[in-house]
């Protein structure tokens, strides 16, 4: 892949002037932020404002979120070397590669073929071997693999999906962009103690919609 001039210090350079500025702290979220080559994860035409604090568009009707939130949503994880974490909304792919230099095993669901071949594509050629993919829709997580230490959902949805409650291990911690589009979504974390959900709210924020049976209501 084709690499941009100077890429070497871009990741560095984005987290000491926009992310640890603003306040993250996580020494293993800031550290993955460096590892993680932001700009392979953008078009190529793109790539010139890989680095930049603001979201890009990747196909599909779908972003990549700006560094800033997903630094955010990566320390209000609290993520620990043993976990194993589900991501809904693969996208680019970005955020399960960061997650995969934190955690032991990141599993990742993505409703759009399109995005879905082309991460999985982008995972193999980077050897991010503790990351595995799935097509399919979010919304009822992957009991298989379940439970899981935490759960990232980076797509809004006005209801949180049952079946992904219930797949959060006791502990586990889910954040996601609470609220319907059009308009402003709250960042919120939620922890499982026993059968029910503490929710803590974070931050406003600005994200796509969930789609698949999320847009669905009332039917199975």
């Amino acid at each position: 892949m084709t690499a941009i001039k100077g890429e070497s210090l871009l990741p560095a350079e984005m987290v000491k002037t926009q992310i640890e500025s603003r306040g993250i702290m996580d020494r293993a979220v800031l550290e993955a932020m460096r590892q993680v080559p932001r700009h392979l994860f953008v078009p190529a035409h793109l790539r010139s404002s890989a680095y930049e604090d603001h979201p890009l568009s990747i196909g599909e009707g779908q972003t990549i979120s700006q560094p800033y939130i997903v630094a955010l949503m990566t320390e209000c994880l609290a993520a620990s070397p043993s976990d194993i974490v589900l991501e809904i909304g693969t996208g680019s792919g970005y955020q399960a590669a960061v997650l995969s230099k934190i955690v032991r095993k990141v599993y990742t669901i993505e409703v759009r073929e399109v995005l879905f071949r082309r991460a999985r594509r982008l995972f193999n050629a980077l050897d991010y071997t503790n990351v595995e993919i799935h097509y399919g829709d979010g919304y009822y997580g992957w009991p298989e693999r379940a439970p899981f230490d935490g759960i990232i959902i980076t797509a809004a949805v006005g209801l949180v999906p049952p079946p992904l409650l219930a797949q959060l291990a006791e502990g586990g911690r889910l954040v996601l962009p609470y609220g319907t589009p059009p308009g402003h979504q709250r960042l919120t974390l939620l922890t499982r103690v026993g059968e029910r959900y503490q929710v803590k709210h974070i931050t406003g924020v600005t994200f796509v919609p969930m789609v698949g049976k999320a847009t669905k209501r009332g039917t199975d």
